[in-house]
C-alpha cells in the first residue's frame, strides 16, 4: 500500500488538476453519507471528537472504482501536550476488491481540496477580473486558500487578517516568500475587496452584510458546526447563496442554521449547490454588482476525488 505524506501530496495535487477533479465528481456524483461524529471522552482535559467521512464511486463509474474514508481525531487537550489538536488520515481502497490502495496525509488532503472547492465555486460566482483578495484567518487552510485564489484569478493584492496580528504577519511573510502578493491587514473590513475568503473557528460574525461592497464574492469556509458562524444573516439575505451540498450545509453550517433560526432567511435562500453549478443547472453570477456567497462545510466526495487524483500520479 502506498503512503503519501504532506509534501508528496502538494506535488501530486496541483491546483488546476485538483479543481478539475472536484468538478468531475460534483458533476458525476458519488455516494457520500453525512460525516459520522462521535464523542471521545478523555481521562484528562476536554472531550475529543472522532469524525468518519466515507465515500465511494458508484457502479457504472468508468475505469477502476474506489472507496475512501477519512478518519479525523479532534483533541483540544493536545495543546497542553505540545501536539496539534487535529490529526487526520485517509484510506483509499479498490471498490471491487477492498484492497487498500493508499494511505494519505488527511490534513494536507483536506486543506487542498477545501481550497480547490472554494475556487471551483468562485469560477462561477466571483467576477473574472477579481484582483483584490482578503483572507480572514491565518491557519493552514487560510494559506491554501490564498495560494489557490491566486492560481485561479489575476490577484494583485492579498490582505491577511487574523485575531492574532503576529500570526497574520507570519502567514503573509510565508506566502510572499513563495511569490504570493500578501501583506498583513489592519482590520477585517471587507469593503473594496473583490473576494473575501474566511477560514476561522469564529462563533460571532466577522463579515457583515452592511459592510460588503456590491460585486464582492464571499467565501465562507469555517463554521462547520451549528454553533459557529462567520457571517451575519444580513449578508446571506443580500447575496446569491450557494452551498457545497444542501444536506451538509442545512444540517451543519452555523451561518445558515443561525440565520434561518433568526428569521433572516429561509431554506429557500439557497439558490444552488455546487453540483448544480458544475452541471449548468444554475448560471452562478449574472450581474457585475451582484453579491455572491459560497458556504462550504466539506463533502466526503471531495476527499475521494483528491485521493484518487493523488494516487494516480
Amino acid at each position: 500500500m502506498r503512503r503519501m505524506g504532506a509534501e508528496e501530496l502538494r506535488r501530486a495535487l496541483p491546483w488546476p488538476a485538483l479543481e478539475a477533479a472536484l468538478e468531475r465528481i460534483f458533476r458525476e456524483g458519488c455516494a457520500a453519507p453525512l460525516r459520522h461524529r462521535h464523542a471521545l471522552p478523555q481521562a484528562e482535559g476536554p472531550e475529543g471528537t472522532l469524525l468518519l467521512m466515507p465515500a465511494w464511486e458508484l457502479p457504472g463509474h468508468p475505469g477502476r472504482r474506489h472507496t475512501g474514508v477519512k478518519i479525523v481525531h479532534v483533541l483540544p487537550g493536545n495543546g497542553a501536550r505540545g501536539l496539534p489538536a487535529v490529526h487526520a488520515s485517509y484510506l483509499l481502497s479498490d471498490a471491487d476488491t477492498g484492497v487498500p490502495v493508499a494511505m494519505l496525509d488527511g490534513g494536507e488532503l483536506t486543506d487542498r481540496r477545501t481550497a480547490a472547492a472554494s475556487t471551483l465555486a468562485g469560477r462561477f460566482l466571483a467576477r473574472p477580473d477579481s484582483r483584490r483578495l482578503l483572507v480572514i484567518g491565518a491557519g493552514k487552510v487560510a494559506g491554501a486558500l490564498a495560494e489557490a485564489w491566486c492560481a485561479r484569478f489575476p490577484i494583485e493584492e492579498v490582505a491577511i487578517w487574523a485575531r492574532n496580528p503576529a500570526r497574520a504577519a507570519e502567514l503573509a511573510a510565508r506566502l510572499a516568500a513563495h511569490g504570493v502578493p500578501a501583506r498583513p491587514a489592519a482590520s477585517a473590513d471587507p469593503r473594496g475587496f473583490d473576494i473575501v475568503s474566511v477560514a476561522t473557528l469564529a462563533e460571532e460574525p466577522l463579515v457583515r452584510g452592511a459592510e460588503v461592497s456590491p460585486g464582492t464574492h464571499v467565501d465562507l469556509v469555517g463554521a462547520y458546526r451549528p454553533t459557529m458562524r462567520e457571517s451575519d444573516g444580513a449578508l446571506l439575505a443580500r447575496a446569491t447563496l450557494v452551498v457545497d451540498t444542501r444536506a451538509g450545509a442545512l444540517a451543519e453550517a452555523g451561518d445558515l442554521v443561525q440565520a434561518i433560526a433568526e428569521g433572516a432567511i429561509t431554506e429557500a435562500a439557497v439558490a444552488a449547490d455546487l453540483a448544480e453549478l458544475c452541471r449548468g443547472a444554475h448560471p452562478g453570477r449574472t450581474r457585475a454588482e451582484e453579491i455572491t456567497v459560497f458556504k462550504s462545510v466539506g463533502w466526503a466526495g471531495e476527499d475521494l476525488a483528491a485521493a484518487v487524483l493523488a494516487a494516480a500520479g
